[in-house]
């Protein structure tokens, strides 16, 4: 079975369309996990321009439109999910840009605030991304990002014979390339530590604000068994940084 990275892991119809079977699930991790606490931090987007990179189908900036954002900007490697986000984005001001996240580069200090989410564990070399980003922002700007969390990343072998209910954290000061059997498929994903997220943030100029892992809220979930289960472990992990004021 051959290894795929991310945009084409996504560009093969049967796992872009098992991917989207998996976000239509009861209480799935995106909706139940990861969603409550990255709208949390990122507060209100009313007049703000913002740069989504690995935007997906581009839900996210739908609802910044319907928030009042000023600007929108999607970045995404995969030819699905663009096709996918100008569906979800007709009728808008948005801008989609069909490029793979290690090529994007920034072109001046336009955006308010950055977010990536679920995106950047398919990314090996983080550090002239990161780069990338503080030179979008204005100063006082924000960039905000969701990765799975690094015990989950650490180790796919919990993973493998299905739902799982136990967790295996193995290797996790081995960092670098993690080849994960997901969806039928086999891709390749970079596994780093939660203090590696964190010197990233740091030797990019970022002044770091906020770090939070994925703690279920009670009140999201009908299934209880659901909950207790997401409560032994933390599925995501989210770090915000800001740029300084001049």
């Amino acid at each position: 079975m051959r290894c795929s990275d991310g945009p084409n892991f996504f560009d093969q119809e049967h796992v872009f369309q098992a991917y989207w079977s998996h976000r239509e699930l009861a209480e799935n991790a995106n909706d139940t996990l990861e969603k409550p606490i990255f709208m949390e931090l990122l507060g209100s987007p009313h007049d703000l321009s913002i740069l989504d990179l690995g935007c997906g189908d581009a839900r996210f900036g739908r609802d910044m439109h319907l928030q009042g954002c000023r600007r929108y900007v999607g970045v995404d490697g995969s030819a699905n999910m663009i096709i996918r986000a100008a569906e979800n984005l007709r009728n808008t001001s948005s801008i989609l840009i069909h490029q793979r996240l290690e090529e994007w580069r920034a072109e001046g200090e336009h955006y308010d605030l950055v977010t990536s989410r679920l995106a950047l564990h398919y990314i090996e070399d983080l550090r002239p991304l990161f780069q990338q980003v503080y030179a979008s922002l204005v100063p006082g700007g924000r960039f905000l990002f969701s990765v799975e969390h690094p015990v989950i990343t650490s180790s796919s072998r919990s993973s493998e014979s299905g739902k799982r209910e136990d967790w295996i954290v193995d290797d996790y000061f081995v960092t670098g390339e993690r080849i994960v059997n997901w969806l039928g498929q086999r891709v390749k994903k970079y596994h780093r530590t939660i203090e590696d997220f964190f010197v990233l943030l740091r030797e990019a100029g970022f002044l770091v604000e906020s770090l939070r892992e994925s703690e279920p809220q009670p009140s999201l979930f009908m299934d209880k068994a659901e909950y207790r289960r997401r409560r032994r472990i933390p599925l995501f992990l989210f770090m915000c940084g800001r740029k300084a004021c001049k």
